[in-house]
């Protein structure tokens, strides 16, 4: 059965894009169909194809589905800003919905394991009121969490995992990315996180030389997904 998620990190610079292609990757090395979507991105580069954001295209290069890279990416800007002020200077109305329909058509293909990566982190703003948190409750997907470990990550995590619950979501699980292996009680941190978050932990993926999907999947569990996985 199909299975999704919305991914979210605790910040932004805290290697979302590289925890979910190597979750990707995981799926694939457990012979699942892949499938996946940045509904929004900032900070693209122009090329003879238009608007590209490595980002978007990391996480293409994991999906085993035939998507386009406007499937992937349907919205992109190149000022490397918030995502709300480059539309907003782009004169694209940034709401729910814009990013909702293209995402539901991906969603819509049924690949075993599709994830829905986000910008920045749980309360990035998008056009009124609104914010990218309002995705994937529009879309009902459980969330998993990247955990940028570094000074300061128990209270970001801590704060954004309570957020995603009051928001009515599971959280299906989370990811411990070193960013700073100089971070000062490094093993106590990783304990606390395990304490308190509630949810299953993925996986711990330290600073690798290269963060290849392949070298970060190594570092990842899917298996505490599995009720998911197998419900869908």
């Amino acid at each position: 059965m199909a299975a999704a998620y919305f991914v979210t990190g605790t910040d932004t610079e805290i290697g979302k894009t590289t925890i979910a292609a190597g979750l990707l990757c995981a799926a694939r090395a457990k012979g699942l169909s892949t499938a996946a979507a940045k509904p929004v991105a900032s900070g693209c580069e122009e090329t003879a194809q238009g608007l590209r954001n490595s980002d978007a295209l990391a996480l293409l290069g994991e999906c085993s589905l035939p998507l386009s890279y406007d499937e992937v990416n349907p919205l992109a800007f190149a000022p490397a800003i918030a995502p709300h002020l480059a539309a907003r200077e782009a004169g694209v109305q940034l709401d729910v919905e814009a990013l909702a329909t293209p995402v539901r058509r991906m969603l819509a293909k049924e690949a075993d394991f599709s994830l829905v990566e986000g910008a920045g982190g749980w309360r990035v703003p998008l056009a009124g009121a609104a914010s990218l948190s309002d995705l994937p409750i529009a879309l009902g997907l459980p969330v998993i969490l990247v955990v940028g470990v570094r000074l300061g990550c128990i209270n970001h995590a801590l704060l954004t995992a309570e957020a995603i619950l009051r928001d009515g979501l599971p959280l299906a699980g989370w990811v411990a990315n070193v960013v700073d292996p100089q971070t000062s009680r490094l093993e106590e941190n990783l304990a606390t996180l395990v304490e308190r978050l509630p949810a299953p932990c993925l996986g711990r993926v330290p600073r690798l030389a290269t963060a290849t999907p392949a070298s970060v999947a190594q570092h990842l569990d899917l298996s505490p997904l599995g009720i998911a996985l197998g419900r869908g």
